[in-house]
């Protein structure tokens, strides 16, 4: 026996990508429905390559009750209203927005770093999932957390357009061409023109300096790996379209050589070690599209801190950053408490 599953928000980035991954990872499924605004109301939309085709309804309009879980990719704003309804109705709720992640009684889940935070899920029917930047970092600190204790992170990240969503990916292509054409290049989306450039600015300034989506990280990473472990971010927009990639420095409290390090994360759920010391023996967000993986490269030694490693890291955004995370997040949910059959 399978699951009835919502798909919330199926006609964007992160909703296509959910319906892809359901139907290439066989999720159990004995009913679908895709839900999103009024204005997409009676459009088809594809699930995955299975051949079927789904109609959406409106999320105003539907009914939640006696629907095992919804995989939401719908926004803060309208999550606020929908999430609380569908949660009350029995529906468990996955949400891909920021509204829940750092609330209490909302666990934040990693499959591959806490699964056993997802046993909390019923204080509030709701499971969040964490910022896309975020979750691959957390997969590959783990293993090295498990093996010497991450004390502190400094992370810089080269994050990909489609993070900003279709409008994001829309103003890269316009701005390219038109700079190719010699006509101009208006910034619309971003703060500033991102063809052939890079804008160290995502989401709105805090009064400390840091952008909101800095925070994330440093809060998100805290809750889900380990209160204790300090972080800096500074997270950086580029003209990719897809794929998230992040240089990152870890101390530990132990000493831990770059060799022993590629042992373990060679070996870690969800990592892909690729690592050779030579031109092109590293991954590059090109290479990662379509991928469940979170790649690492460039591991060594960080002389400039004790027990310090440095290393490049590596994912599709959309997959593991989004909408992978949170299709793991509904196959660990059914294997520890929604068991069917």
């Amino acid at each position: 026996m399978g699951y009835r599953v919502v798909v919330a928000g199926a006609t964007g980035n992160v909703g296509r990508e959910m319906l892809a991954i359901l139907a290439e990872r066989e999720f159990p499924i004995d009913e679908l429905a895709v839900l999103a605004s009024a204005r997409s109301t009676g459009d088809m939309v594809d699930f995955g390559e299975t051949g079927k085709q789904y109609k959406i309804q409106n999320i105003e309009h539907f009914d939640p009750t006696g629907w095992d879980m919804a995989l939401f990719a719908i926004g803060s704003e309208a999550t606020k209203i929908h999430a609380p309804r569908f949660a009350k109705a029995g529906c468990t709720v996955i949400d891909n927005s920021s509204l829940y992640r750092m609330d209490p009684d909302v666990p934040l889940i990693v499959p591959e770093v806490n699964p056993e935070a997802i046993d909390g899920y019923k204080a509030k029917n709701i499971i969040a999932n964490p910022n896309c930047s975020t979750a691959q970092m957390v997969v590959a600190l783990k293993p090295l957390h498990d093996a010497a204790t991450v004390k502190r992170v400094v992370v810089a990240t080269y994050q990909s357009v489609s993070g900003a969503g279709k409008e994001g990916m829309d103003e890269l292509f316009e701005q390219s061409r038109n700079i190719f054409v010699g006509d101009s290049a208006e910034a619309k989306k971003f703060t500033k023109q991102i063809a052939f450039n890079v804008i160290p600015h995502i989401d709105s300034f805090l009064d400390d300096g840091s952008t909101k989506e800095e925070w994330k990280m440093v809060v998100e990473t805290k809750k889900i790996l380990d209160p204790k472990v300090k972080v800096i971010a500074t997270c950086v927009r580029v003209p990719v379209f897809v794929g998230h990639s992040e240089a990152v420095h870890v101390e530990l409290e132990r000493e831990l050589s770059a060799e022993d390090a590629q042992s373990i994360l060679r070996e870690a759920p969800g990592i892909m070690l690729i690592d050779k010391r030579e031109d092109g023996g590293y991954i590059t967000p090109v290479e990662c599209v379509g991928d469940y993986a979170t790649f690492v490269s460039r591991v060594r030694e960080d002389s400039t801190v004790e027990n310090g490693l440095a290393f490049w890291c590596v994912s599709d955004n959309l997959r593991k950053g989004a909408a992978l995370n949170a299709v793991q997040i509904a196959e660990l949910l059914g294997r520890r408490h929604l068991k069917k059959g």
